[in-house]
């Protein structure tokens, strides 16, 4: 099963704070006004969103994204040495629909998830541990790149190599940018992005329509990249918000009481 053709990458995977459901404008916007000591935006629009995903080197931030078959949320706190993502893909009505919530603290991680669709009748191995956090065998795990989620690399949607990706720009207006992406080179890197629809696009990834938006403080707040019919996909927008930086407080361990060891059929679907 090829995980990745949802986005899920880190993904992995594809997500638990404000948002987390679906990827709106609003959780998007800054959750605090600038300082006095705020550094100034650059003027140039291209600096200015290179710029924009500095911030997210401190590791202390929530995000978002939704596209076409997936939407999710996630929390990434350096500080704490922890993160998480949780993930919706697909819906019942498809051949393969997945819920997941992926958790790691230290050295430790735990995986949730919920199957649904033909693929919960045809394997009903996968849906054993409904409703149970699984954790993670990390000498079982460290190979499988849908279950790593390590706060070091801190950011899974990797907006930093999206944006060195932007070939033309301009300032809309107070905070505001469009222009045209090329996205083919962050397929592998980013949660967002789905390898079988940008390598289905050809030539086109390389100059998709997108908008920005940075906060007072010269942030990435919002990023949307229209992608076109491409392969089986159907045009789509790919939303991406970020919020809360420098305010977390870290992901919790799951409960102890839902808490089982990651099964075989856990290891083997993300290979």
């Amino acid at each position: 099963m090829n995980i990745r053709r949802w986005s899920f990458g880190f993904l992995a995977a594809t997500l638990l704070v404000p948002g987390l459901a679906a990827c709106k404008s609003d959780a998007a916007e800054p959750a605090a006004a600038p300082s006095a000591s705020a550094p100034a935006v650059p003027a140039d629009p291209k600096e200015a969103l290179l710029a924009s995903t500095k911030e997210m080197a401190k590791g202390d931030f929530t995000f978002t994204i939704a596209g076409a078959d997936l939407t999710g949320g996630g929390l990434v706190h350096k500080p704490s040495n922890s993160a998480q993502l949780t993930m919706k893909m697909g819906d019942a009505s498809e051949d393969v629909s997945m819920e997941m919530d992926l958790i790691y603290i230290d050295s430790e991680s735990w995986v949730r998830m919920e199957i649904g669709g033909a693929m919960a009748a045809m394997v009903p191995e996968l849906s054993k541990n409904k409703g149970k956090y699984q954790h993670l065998d990390k000498t079982k795990a460290k190979d499988i790149k849908d279950l790593q989620l390590d706060p070091e690399s801190l950011d899974p949607v990797d907006s930093e190599t999206l944006v060195k990706g932007v070939t033309e720009v301009q300032k809309t207006g107070e905070g505001t940018y469009a222009g045209k992406i090329d996205i083919s080179a962050a397929s592998t890197e980013s949660v967002a992005l789905d390898e079988d629809v940008v390598k289905a696009l050809g030539a086109q990834a390389k100059a998709l329509p997108f908008t920005a938006k940075l906060d007072p403080q010269g942030r990435l707040t919002e990023l949307v990249i229209s992608v076109p019919a491409a392969g089986e996909a159907a045009a789509h927008d790919i939303k991406i918000g970020y919020a809360g930086y420098g305010a977390g407080t870290g992901a919790q361990k799951p409960p102890a009481d839902k808490v089982v060891e990651a099964s075989a059929e856990t290891y083997e679907m993300f290979k």
